[in-house]
């Protein structure tokens, strides 16, 4: 009877394994990467700007709702008004002049797709266009000023014409009502860029300031839809530590107070960063880590959607021969680990390095993403590094395993005597484990001996997997033969002999050479033990191996990769330790009566 209903669950474990992937991981990531174009009207974000004045009272974030116009595509939006062009060793684009909105952003170095001809990756667009993406900054009037203040209608006159990474631009205007506002620029040769607003008095005119700098994402992209990886607004809001909102979650928060829209607000927060990132890509505020700030994530309703990320600073007071400074930094780039660990050393950014989403077991996916990157070091390919990282932790984890064996070798041999405690005192449960603790003891066998392997190294395993299924460094990262990107699935099938037949099989039939090397790998693995007396259980762990194929056939083919490496060692290394400790290995009669079982069905 207990047979019978451990069967049933592992039955129906595994089934709800199967379509739990298939609705959370296959179909997002077969879902187009492109949403439709966007014709209603978009809103544009700081209304209280815009008017081009403040009024005494409360200082308003800006609402992001405003009536201007549209631009039917980015490139319209692009060269509707004056720019300044970006051109740094890994990003180009432009700034707009009017607004000064930084909106116009594309990596060099990454493309969609490993076609080196495919279009490179934009991560910003300008506002009022198809899944506008930008960051801008301003100045909030504090309570009691009232005077003008740039706005996303106002036109910016720059002393250059490029923004490089080693010459930044400054853009002034002057309001004429005696200040005069001044933007320094700056970029680095990586992916941050340093804003230096500045407010000089020209007269006896005094003002209370706000420093402001938002984020703002019209529409919700597409996103993988997974546990496995946080997609949406990501910060460090200092000592409150780190802050992950999902779109949908931000969605269905709680009317802000005082602000407009949905979201979580974080009060006088220091040091940390705040923004938005997606699996491979991030853009965020970073503020002087010495200086309080707030900060709010929102999800505000329109026309379309918008993600709106707001951060401001302790107003500062300009007066004639004392102007009024703000400093500012906005990462828009690729989270590559080196980058950003280097961004959070040298700018001193509190854990900016949590902008990767490293999960629970940050302790151990670290730490095996720098060893696996130190190996790509010394042999150039992450698929080989997939597997020299693959033998240290079986080679870490040996003398458990080992542990582990010599505990099943002592189980197996008192099995006769554990068989007659049984009998002897069938109807006795207490008195039966009794006796079952004393042979144990007695035996100096310790029964749950065989399940600290695989429990240790749960960690390690999911570690492995998040390495591989968020860091961009896999991204596009070959193997050999035909896999050339690790992080995507094994591009072949078997139902299409592999390329013979021009035919696109639903997601579930993508059976590639990888997956099928995997299923091949669990069956000998599984091979190596007695087959279970119960024919409905034989036939149950007979198809267990097809069905981890089919499952892992959406899989990233790196995972695959590493799975069915780890299957291999798996076998090598029971092989020994069974024989180590006189244990029958059961490989080579199971294999044997497989193959006649099979050899009389076909005759």
């Amino acid at each position: 009877m207990q047979d019978t209903k451990n069967l049933i669950l592992a039955v129906a474990l595994s089934v709800a394994v199967l379509i739990g992937w298939q609705y959370y991981f296959g179909m997002p990531l077969l879902e187009p990467k492109k949403q439709a174009d966007i014709v209603s009207k978009l809103p544009d974000a700081a209304q209280q700007s815009s008017q081009g004045s403040t009024t005494a009272g409360s200082p308003a974030l800006p609402s992001g709702q405003t009536a201007s116009g549209t631009f039917a595509t980015r490139e319209d939006a692009i060269v509707a008004g004056p720019r300044i062009t970006i051109d740094t060793p890994k990003l180009k684009g432009s700034i707009a002049l009017t607004g000064g909105d930084i909106d116009d952003v594309s990596f060099k170095a990454y493309r969609e797709t490993v076609d080196p001809k495919s279009p490179n990756i934009v991560i910003f667009s300008p506002d009022r266009t198809p899944h506008a993406y930008f960051a801008r900054f301003f100045w909030l009037a504090a309570p009691g000023t009232k005077i003008d203040l740039p706005s996303t209608g106002t036109v910016w006159t720059a002393d250059g014409t490029t923004l490089t990474d080693t010459k930044p631009v400054t853009l002034s205007w002057d309001n004429g009502q005696g200040f005069v506002f001044k933007r320094q620029i700056a970029v680095d040769d990586d992916y941050m860029f340093t804003i230096t607003d500045t407010v000089e008095a020209t007269g006896a005119a005094q003002a209370s300031l706000i420093p402001y700098g938002g984020i703002e994402r019209f529409s919700k992209p597409v996103v993988q839809g997974t546990y496995v990886l946080h997609e949406g607004f990501v910060g460090v809001m200092g000592e409150q530590g780190l802050a992950e909102i999902t779109y949908d979650k931000a969605d269905k928060s709680d009317p802000l107070v005082g602000v407009t829209g949905k979201g979580v607000q974080y009060k006088a927060s220091i040091g940390g960063f705040a923004g938005i990132t997606d699996k491979y890509w991030a853009a965020a505020l970073v503020p002087d880590q010495t200086v309080p700030y707030d900060a709010v994530f929102r999800s505000i309703d329109g026309p379309t959607k918008i993600y709106q990320v707001d951060m401001t600073q302790p107003a500062v007071a300009v007066a004639a021969g004392t102007p009024a400074q703000s400093v500012k930094r906005l990462f828009v780039g690729a989270k590559e680990v080196k980058t950003v660990d280097g961004y959070a050393t040298s700018l001193g950014i509190k854990r900016f390095d949590l902008v990767i989403d490293w999960g629970w077991f940050y302790f151990f996916t670290k730490p095996l993403f720098k060893m696996m990157e130190f190996f790509f070091h010394w042999t150039g390919n992450f698929g080989f590094a997939i597997l020299i990282v693959t033998v240290l932790v079986k080679a870490a984890f040996f003398p458990l395993a080992s542990k582990s064996y010599a505990s099943m070798a002592k189980m197996k041999a008192v099995q006769p005597q554990m068989t007659l405690i049984r009998e002897r005192f069938a109807d006795d449960k207490v008195k039966q484990q009794q006796e079952l603790m004393e042979l144990y003891k007695k035996e100096k066998i310790n029964p749950i001996a065989g399940c600290w392997p695989m429990l240790i190294q749960i960690p390690v395993f999911f570690s492995l997997y998040k390495v591989l299924y968020v860091t961009i460094e896999m991204r596009h990262a070959p193997f050999i033969g035909w896999i050339h990107d690790l992080a995507a699935p094994d591009p072949t099938s078997l139902f299409t002999l592999f390329g013979l037949i021009p035919w696109s099989p639903p997601s579930f039939l993508m059976l590639g050479i990888w997956p099928l090397i995997m299923g091949v790998t669990m069956w000998v693995q599984m091979k190596m033990n007695p087959a279970p007396p119960d024919p409905v259980q034989q036939a149950m762990f007979s198809w267990m191996p097809v069905m981890f194929t089919f499952m892992l056939g959406s899989f990233p083919a790196g995972l695959v990769i590493y799975w069915s490496w780890n299957n291999t060692l798996s076998v090598a290394q029971q092989y020994f330790i069974m024989r180590r400790h006189g244990v029958k290995v059961e490989l080579w009669d199971n294999l044997r009566q497989t193959f006649a079982g099979l050899k009389r069905k076909i005759s």
